[in-house]
């Protein structure tokens, strides 16, 4: 399988030359205050695993929030309205390893809120989601810092600790960041 095809088409060179895109991201919490987050992997690295928010790519014609109401309902099954999302609460541009290739992601985050941790699906997963997606787990911040893996960004637990004591309006915006 070519990179160009393992990463998708999404994923286009930039004027240096690392492949980048833009994404939108869920931090979807509930009343108990935790967040729900997935686990998975690279193929190329399947001894290293990590958690993040739900989300993904923006495809061409979508707006941000169409792509975290879209992600939302692929990713996890649950349908969200546009008025559900608050923000966004969070940029940053995270550059990682990905099918054995430096890639970088403008990611933007929205907060949702939840009465309490719904049963999610895993039902609407694409094959390449299937391999690279281990589990999903709704995790309090402190259930977060304890547990072993990596979290992405570093700083969710501390972001969701703030997001839950109420939003004061302002973006954070957490600049680039190196995720290996």
């Amino acid at each position: 399988m070519s990179i160009t095809s393992a990463l998708g088409d999404d994923w286009v060179p930039a004027s240096d030359g690392m492949r980048e895109r833009s994404a939108a991201r869920v931090i979807l919490v509930d009343d108990a205050g935790r967040v729900l987050v997935m686990r998975g992997h690279d193929v190329n690295q399947p001894e290293r695993s990590w958690w993040f928010t739900i989300g993904g790519g923006i495809d061409p014609g979508e707006t941000p929030v169409e792509a975290a109401l879209r992600e939302t309902r692929e990713e996890v099954g649950i349908a969200l309205a546009a008025d559900d999302l608050v923000g966004p609460v969070l940029t940053r541009t995270g550059i990682f390893e990905f099918f054995a290739e430096t890639c970088r992601q403008h990611e933007v985050f929205y907060l949702a809120r939840t009465p309490d941790a719904v049963a999610v699906t895993s039902d609407g997963w694409t094959a390449a989601e299937r391999e690279l997606l281990d589990e999903m787990a709704w995790l309090t911040p402190a259930e977060l810092r304890e547990q072993p893996l990596e979290v992405f960004p570093p700083e969710l637990p501390d972001v969701v600790d703030h997001l839950l004591a109420g939003w004061d309006g302002e973006a954070r915006h957490l600049g680039v960041q190196l995720d290996d």
